[in-house]
């Protein structure tokens, strides 16, 4: 498999710090009675789902608003954030769900749960999965060994050692036959059959064979694949757009891909024509326009043609969020705007990058929550 190993790419929330990089737990991990699997960022590396976002006190976990003011109060061994409105919480080994007042909607009672999509979440009971409504309705009967959320009114179900899909009333649209299978993304699902990779579409009817040695998910029409040790593109129809000659990609983002060759890190685009010629050691994606690169042991950014328009001067960079990015400089973070304006000076340990407004950053061993003018808007606790 790909490890992206030039590349940074980052779906959710991700931990800046003047010497590495954390990326947290991903949206369909899911929270079990004994410990979350893995542990997900709980407090200071979380981010705020529908307006509240889980702060840890000792040993319990409750939720803060904006303000900081506590809207629920401590009190769980383990939450989740919210999804559509619900959290799951563990008290003594069970899980349940929450709402946003905090009262206990769906009793605590299975061992393991996803997070509420389309309606519906995946939860464990007995030792088999299922799928329960708002309410706590056992819609679909707890009969699969494994279960993904369901997207696009498809989720996918694990029956012995091979995946199928189902739809929202438990009907069997792909019967399990896959060796693995991922959620639906623009129409398409992957799925792994006699050890190589193809898609499915929502009639559980093959769309690309099943013959890439391994192909990752959809992302602006384009997916990356692997035949041997080189990388190439295919759009939905299965078509190879871009011949795999590539040592390592990462997806399209902004119309752009990076992709390295000979060790060094360019940009091409959905045509295959080299935008940003390889000449970086690092790369990351684009977003609000630009990119960090590092070129002679220094990180900069550069705009879609190439440009750099913000000189290489750090020691680390972030993707743009909301007009500012975590940038390292002399062990310290701090943020720049677009224009490279170091906006909030470098005095934090870690920060995470601006979501609703606020970030959260680390400074005395601590995490708070500023606004972007660097005002500590939820004192560091």
């Amino acid at each position: 498999m790909n490890s992206r190993s030039w590349f940074f790419t980052f779906p959710r929330l991700l931990l800046i710090t003047a010497c590495f990089l954390y990326q947290p737990l991903g949206d369909s991990e899911k929270l079990t009675a004994g410990g979350p699997l893995p542990e997900p960022p709980i407090a200071q590396k979380d981010r705020f789902l529908e307006e509240l976002i889980r702060l840890r006190t000792g040993d319990q976990v409750g939720s803060i608003d904006k303000t900081g003011k506590m809207i629920i109060q401590p009190q769980y061994d383990l939450a989740d954030e919210f999804a559509e409105g619900l959290a799951a919480v563990v008290i003594g080994g069970k899980i349940g769900f929450i709402d946003k007042a905090g009262k206990m909607v769906i009793p605590l009672q299975y061992e393991s749960a996803l997070r509420f999509s389309q309606g519906l979440a995946a939860v464990q009971i007995g030792g088999k999965w299922g799928f329960i409504s708002k309410t706590g309705r056992m819609v679909i009967p707890p009969q699969y060994d494994e279960a993904d959320q369901f997207s696009e009114g498809l989720a996918p179900v694990q029956v012995g050692d091979k995946w199928g899909f189902i739809g929202k009333t438990g009907k069997i649209v792909s019967s399990p036959q896959y060796e693995y299978a991922n959620q639906f993304s623009d129409g398409l699902a992957r799925v792994q059959v006699g050890g190589k990779w193809g898609f499915i579409g929502k009639s559980g009817k093959i769309v690309i064979l099943p013959k890439l040695d391994f192909v990752f998910m959809f992302s602006e029409g384009m997916a990356s694949f692997k035949v041997g040790d080189k990388l190439g593109f295919i759009d939905t129809t299965g078509k190879i757009v871009i011949q795999p000659h590539y040592d390592d990609c990462s997806e399209f983002f902004e119309g752009l891909a990076g992709v390295v060759t000979d060790g060094k890190v360019g940009y091409i685009d959905k045509n295959g024509k080299v935008v940003i010629p390889p000449q970086y050691k690092w790369g990351r994606n684009f977003s609000q326009g630009l990119a960090a690169v590092e070129i002679g042991g220094r990180w900069g950014f550069i705009d879609k043609t190439g440009k750099m328009v913000i000189p290489p001067m750090f020691d680390d960079g972030m993707v743009f969020r909301e007009g500012l990015a975590a940038v390292a400089t002399g062990g310290e973070v701090g943020f720049i705007d677009k224009a490279g304006r170091m906006v909030i000076p470098p005095q934090y340990k870690s920060a995470l990058r601006f979501s609703e407004g606020l970030a959260a950053v680390q400074i005395g061993g601590k995490w708070g929550y500023i606004d972007k003018t660097g005002k500590m808007v939820i004192p560091a606790q």
